[in-house]
This record gives C-alpha cells, sequence and structure tokens, in this order.
C-alpha cells in the first residue's frame, strides 16, 4: 500500500501520461491540483515509487512513465466504472432503441458503437447457441420441395434456413410438421432437440410419412454443427494504427484479433480470473504486453450469455472504458433478453 501523498503523486503521473504519452516529469505533477507538495517533495516521491516498481524511468534525466504496477494501482483506486457522459449516454439508448434485426447485425453493429465510443478496438462475443432455449419454432412451405424453418432463441437470436424437402409436401403436411416440431423443442435447447426424434415421428404410413420426413429434414437443420462455433465481432481495428507507434505491434495485434477462438479464449480467461481489467503481461499473452483490456459480460434473461470488451494501449483512459463497456454490457444484455 501507498501513503496517501505518494498515491496522489502516482495518480498524477499515470493521468498525465495517458493524456500526452511523454515521459512525466516533477514539474508537470506540481500543476496537478491534488498535489500541494513542493518540487523537491515530488522528485522524492517520485523516486520512491521508482524504486517500488510503480514507475520507470526510460532516459536519465527524463521523467517518468507508469509500470504495469502504476497502471494496475491507479485502475484498482478507481473502484470501477463511473458514468459516460450526457451525449455518450444518449447515443448508447438512441442505438439500441432502433436496431433491429438479427442478432448477428446487431452485435456486429455494437462492436462499432462500442469502437466509436472509445477509440479502441472493441470485440464481441456472441451468445453460444448449443445453450440458448428455443422461444418458438415455425415451419412454413415456400414450394412443394421447399421450406422455411424461423427459430426464435432466448439468447434473443433469429435464425432462419431454408429445407430442402425430398418429396412434394403440401401446406398441411409442414404445418402439422411445424406444430409437432414446435410442442417439442420450445423451452428446450438446440442441444436437446436430436433427442427427441423418435418420440416426434409418427406412425410412418400415408400422410404422417410425409410429416416425419419433413420432421428429420427440419431436425438436422436446427442440430446443424454451426452452432458450436462462438460468434466474435471486431470494430474499430484502425483505432489500434493510432494507438502505437510500432507499426510491428500493430501488425501483431492485429494478427492475434484476426483469430476468433484466440480471441474468445482471451476474454473468458480475464473474466475467468475475476478481472475486468488485464494490463500488459496480465492478458496472459506477451504480444498484447503494451496493451490494457477491459472486459464485462453482458447478462439474457438472468444468464451470463456473451462478452463484450475493448482492447487499447495500456495508456488508455481506463475510467471512460470501463463507463462504455459497462452501459453498452448492460443495454445489449437488456435489449437481447425483450427479444
Amino acid at each position: 500500500m501507498l501513503d496517501e501523498r505518494k498515491a496522489t503523486i502516482l495518480r498524477a503521473v499515470v493521468t498525465e501520461y495517458i493524456e500526452t504519452a511523454q515521459p512525466v516529469g516533477s514539474s508537470h505533477v506540481a500543476t496537478s491540483p491534488e498535489v500541494n507538495v513542493s518540487s523537491a517533495t515530488i522528485r522524492n516521491a517520485m523516486a520512491s515509487l521508482e524504486t517500488e516498481g510503480y514507475l520507470h524511468q526510460p532516459h536519465t534525466s527524463a521523467g517518468r512513465v507508469p509500470t504495469e504496477k502504476g497502471y494496475r494501482f491507479f485502475v484498482d483506486q478507481l473502484g470501477g466504472p463511473g458514468r459516460l457522459g450526457a451525449s455518450e449516454s444518449q447515443q448508447v439508448r438512441t442505438f439500441f432503441a432502433r436496431t433491429h434485426g438479427e442478432i448477428e447485425q446487431m452485435l456486429a453493429d455494437t462492436s462499432r458503437l462500442l469502437s466509436n465510443l472509445t477509440r479502441y478496438a472493441a470485440v464481441v462475443v456472441g451468445p453460444p447457441h448449443e445453450v440458448a432455449t428455443v422461444r418458438s419454432v415455425q415451419l412454413v412451405g415456400l414450394t412443394q420441395r421447399v421450406a422455411l424453418a424461423v427459430i426464435v432463441l432466448s439468447n434473443g437470436a433469429i435464425e432462419k434456413h431454408t429445407i430442402e424437402l425430398d418429396l412434394d409436401a403440401d401446406e398441411l403436411v409442414v404445418s402439422t410438421a411445424g406444430t409437432r416440431l414446435a410442442a417439442a423443442c420450445v423451452g428446450r435447447t438446440l442441444s436437446e432437440v436430436g433427442a427427441f426424434t423418435t418420440a416426434l415421428l409418427g406412425v410412418g404410413q400415408g400422410s404422417e410419412a410425409a410429416v416425419d420426413r419433413v420432421l428429420v429434414a427440419a431436425l438436422a437443420v436446427l442440430r446443424g454443427d454451426h452452432r458450436h462455433e462462438e460468434q466474435v465481432f471486431i470494430g474499430g481495428t484502425s483505432e489500434m494504427a493510432a494507438a502505437f507507434d510500432a507499426v510491428g505491434t500493430v501488425s501483431e495485434i492485429l494478427r492475434i484479433l484476426e483469430q476468433q477462438l484466440l480471441v474468445v479464449n482471451l476474454l473468458e480467461d480475464v473474466l475467468g480470473r475475476g478481472l475486468s481489467v488485464a494490463i500488459g503481461r496480465e492478458t496472459g499473452n506477451e504480444a498484447l504486453a503494451d496493451c490494457s483490456l477491459v472486459v464485462a459480460p453482458y447478462v439474457v434473461d438472468g444468464e451470463a450469455a456473451g462478452t463484450i470488451g475493448v482492447l487499447g494501449p495500456t495508456r488508455m483512459h481506463y475510467d471512460h472504458a470501463l463507463s462504455a463497456v459497462a452501459v453498452v454490457a448492460n443495454r445489449l444484455g437488456r435489449r437481447l433478453s425483450e427479444g
């Protein structure tokens, strides 16, 4: 623990460095309204903070810059997310009031919203479909050999799938198959649907045989393997170029963001360790040593459904990033719960 004087001086150094990206000298710290001690006292405190690992002096006679330990102290002192500004809060409310359509488009648009709010790269991990329950299923005949399945899930997703049939099916057959399918599937997860295949099938003669064949084709769609792949939406990757001077650093970060499984594991690992902010090597990825990650889960119908976060430089505006991530996560969860 730091005494109040050192803590105040450290906060002043971190705040100044976040704003300027330049090593901070004692003369700059002395102008902070929170610091009410002499320049000599500031210099001694900064030297002590360097010895204790909170600050680093990149060059002799230069000012100091925060270390990971210094940033961690600063973030922990924030005490969690604050409030967004009035105009930004209105921007978020307007966005979610107007956003409609399928969940994939909504999540992609949400990643861009979060990037616009923070000026960092934003990540939104979609809810895994295999654990979502079915709210409704409808089968609609398009032609005698083609039907459309519309599935509404508890995580807010709306799926539409074209089903090719191996027989001519009239409107009554498709309607009967849809009614039977809905009765068996609503309230259950998609991963449970396969267990009901036998129970759904009829006696296998006459019109029942036609209904059975429509059901088999529809169930094949509902059990699609693609649902086991978590969807990742990334917005604002161009913001990374402005945040870092080194081209190599930007290239490595962009390479990581292109690997969806790596991004999902990264966010889940940070949350699994009970963190909302991972700084530098706390991310667990050496390539992100100059980055920080702010993450939060979003909740749909009382259950954690997915994750959002922003990735930026270690000198990010943590208070604002925490606020933006918290607000967007809350609004996204509410929007998906409403369906």
